[in-house]
């Protein structure tokens, strides 16, 4: 099949990072495909896009959307970055199997990037076929939109095309599936290790200024910006890695090519939500050692920002060593950002207005007591909040081993009144702050397979429920209950 240019105002693309940042990508096109099926298209997110859906739906769009077709205006490139990966550092990554087809500017005038994901192999493709197939490609628009909905800054899903072709994978021959994604930008801890590493201090310098215009424009007015620059970024990665602790998310591959300097989450590959709680949870099937489990993610955060003052060094000063101690001042503060972002959720979930010695005691030991006990993580604040309009069922049911609990409630009960709190009043905060579903890792499975074999009703189900999280709705029981013991061990793959 011949590539084929389309015509039309189907986009309106625009290409700063490719004007501003040469050194940084590889110009390229996608692989011809066949016979592209649209298997999901998120309109809410086309409409924000101001792209009409019924472009998108028809074959012109289908065939953008799949990588086949050049929009006019695009000028799609494969990114370069380099990154430590599970704490070894590989000098050359890049979109092996990804493309930048360019930036949109939204109806509220932010930029944002659109890219594909297994259009197929590019320079950086490292022996892969490029490829994808539909079972990763929809758990990605599955759980990015779960994010979005929780109100987690993270890059989403515009539209998922199969390509009507087997993939080989480990277990057989899979279906292609080709994943159109949107993301402030596509920039990485990486991006700026690959660029100290080939282009020195001026191309790391073009790319901070870049990122400080597109990102954290308010650095730009600072006496020292580039030191403004990563001072912003520790802040946003500190609230985003908080925000993920909230609610039970676990990356999997919290590598330092997977880490937007926008503060987004990027590149879910073996991403899951704990059930149970405990600190030590681990899905992914390669994380042999446990290094991206659940409570370490924000240790693993400061080390890979670590990586990034690295790479900003020439910037930050003339004087190397004063240098390194201005970002090493200014990491030290990563600990304190996330734990004031992490203890004023965990206040708000618990219904707590008050922070004090008193209030981080009840945290710790509630949280202490689930791990102790296995209890099921989200649904425990909202048998709390059930609690407070008089309704103990739910934390009677979870709560068995009652005389911990109950000790730990009377408690919490306590410093509820002493705050003067109403107790519907708590209860409506609380659950303003805590779902009712999640991604749910049994469902997530049961969708993905059915979808594999060409059933996407359970996909369209899943995406429905999890699009209003907070709000508990009759019939969506087994949504909001964690996995059968029959389940077993979830293990989840990267999907490459």
């Amino acid at each position: 099949m011949t590539m084929s240019i389309a015509t039309g105002p189907l986009f309106a693309f625009d290409d700063s990072f490719v004007r501003e940042l040469e050194g940084l990508y590889v110009p390229w096109q996608g692989a011809a495909v066949e016979r592209p099926r649209l298997l999901a298209l998120n309109e809410e997110l086309a409409g924000e896009l101001g792209l009409d859906a019924d472009g998108l739906r028809a074959e012109r769009g289908v065939d953008v959307l799949v990588g086949s077709v050049v929009p006019d205006g695009a000028n799609p490139v494969a990114q370069a970055y380099a990154g430590h990966q599970f704490g070894f550092y590989s000098p050359r990554l890049g979109d092996g199997r990804a493309l930048l087809l360019g930036e949109l500017i939204d109806t509220q005038g932010r930029r944002r990037d659109l890219q594909l994901k297994g259009s197929g192999r590019t320079p950086f493709a490292r022996g892969g076929d490029g490829k994808a197939v539909v079972g990763p490609m929809l758990r990605e628009y599955l759980i990015g939109e779960a994010m979005h909905a929780l109100g987690i800054p993270t890059s989403r899903a515009l539209a998922v095309v199969a390509t009507g072709e087997g993939v080989m994978r480990e277990s057989g021959a899979l279906p292609g599936a080709v994943l159109a994604r949107v993301a402030a930008s596509h920039i990485r801890v990486g991006t700026f290790q690959y660029a100290a590493m080939t282009g020195g201090p001026e191309l790391v310098r073009r790319l901070a200024d870049h990122s400080i215009r597109r990102h954290h424009p308010h650095a730009a007015e600072a006496e020292r910006p580039y030191i403004a620059l990563y001072e912003s970024v520790l802040e946003t990665q500190a609230s985003l890695i908080a925000q993920w602790m909230l609610v039970g998310f676990i990356h999997g591959v919290m590598n330092t090519d997977n880490m937007a300097i926008s503060g987004e989450t990027i590149d879910y590959g073996p991403c899951a939500f704990m059930d149970a709680f405990d600190p030590a949870t681990v899905f992914s099937s390669i994380d042999h050692g446990g290094r991206y489990a659940y409570g370490n993610q924000p240790h693993i955060a400061q080390w890979n920002l670590a990586r990034l003052a690295e790479a900003l060094l020439p910037l930050i000063d003339d004087d190397q060593d004063t240098a390194v101690a201005t970002a090493m001042a200014a990491l030290q503060t990563f600990p304190d950002r996330f734990q004031r972002a992490w203890r004023a959720g965990m206040h708000a979930k618990l219904g707590l207005t008050e922070a004090d010695a008193v209030t981080g005691a009840l945290i710790d030991d509630f949280l202490a007591l689930l791990h102790e006990h296995e209890i099921d993580y989200t649904s425990s604040f909202r048998a709390l909040s059930a609690l407070l309009r008089g309704d103990a069922g739910p934390a009677q049911a979870l709560f068995a081993a009652a005389a911990p609990f109950d000790a730990w409630m009377e408690r919490w009960r306590a410093q509820l009144a002493g705050q003067g709190s109403d107790p519907q009043t708590t209860a409506d905060a609380m659950d303003r702050v805590n779902p009712v579903y999640i991604p749910r890792n049994h469902h997530v499975e049961d969708a993905l397979a059915a979808a594999t074999t060409g059933d996407l009703e359970p996909f369209e189900r899943l995406r429905d429920v999890l699009a209003r999280p907070f709000d508990q709705r009759p019939g969506l029981e087994s949504y909001a209950a964690p996995a059968p013991t029959s389940f077993g061990a979830y293990v989840t793959f990267c999907g490459t």
